[in-house]
């Protein structure tokens, strides 16, 4: 068996794509993941399958979703040595948990705008692109940042950000 981690994108956010971690751990059992677990309520999903490509899972669970919850949300699945693998590439380890955002792309960027990204980041942010993995150094935090508002723009691939504690939280899972 394998261990995955599951982004699911836009869960349970200002009121919107409402989703039970209960209802969801059932769904994703009822396709036959195992040992599945969650973190927070935002979409943050372990779980266990024989050995599979990642997109495939990734649709599945998208699918599954969609049709027990009625929820169309873009799905990112990564095996744990992955996920290891980002956060053992992480340029800022030193950088509090939540000021350090991973955004997991779902393709390798073509032509990356990274210029537009530096132009509109403030003083205090830095970042990084390596793989596909968008490293957002920012200590003001990302609520208002217009870097991270324009990060799956200026990558031209869809993205889903997670910070530092829920990384390491999705790690020990």
């Amino acid at each position: 068996m394998v261990t995955y981690i599951a982004w699911l994108r836009g869960i349970n956010v200002g009121g919107k794509n409402r989703l039970p971690m209960k209802g969801l751990v059932a769904t994703l059992e009822g396709i036959g993941l195992q040992n599945v677990r969650t973190y927070i309520q935002s979409g943050n999903v372990a779980f266990e399958a024989r050995k599979r490509s990642c997109v495939g899972l990734g649709e599945e669970v998208a699918a599954a979703v969609a049709e027990q919850h009625g929820l169309d949300v873009p799905v990112l699945v990564l095996t744990r040595g992955e996920l290891e693998a980002a956060l053992e590439a992480n340029p800022y380890p030193d950088g509090e948990g939540k000021a350090v955002h991973f955004s997991f792309l779902s393709t390798r960027p073509r032509q990356a705008d990274l210029a537009a990204l530096a132009a509109v980041a403030t003083a205090s942010e830095s970042f990084e692109l390596l793989g596909m993995v968008f490293y957002l150094h920012a200590p003001d935090g990302v609520g208002r940042s217009k870097l991270a508002a324009n990060v799956e723009r200026c990558l031209g691939v869809p993205a889903t950000a997670r910070n530092l504690n829920t990384v390491l939280r999705m790690v020990e899972l």
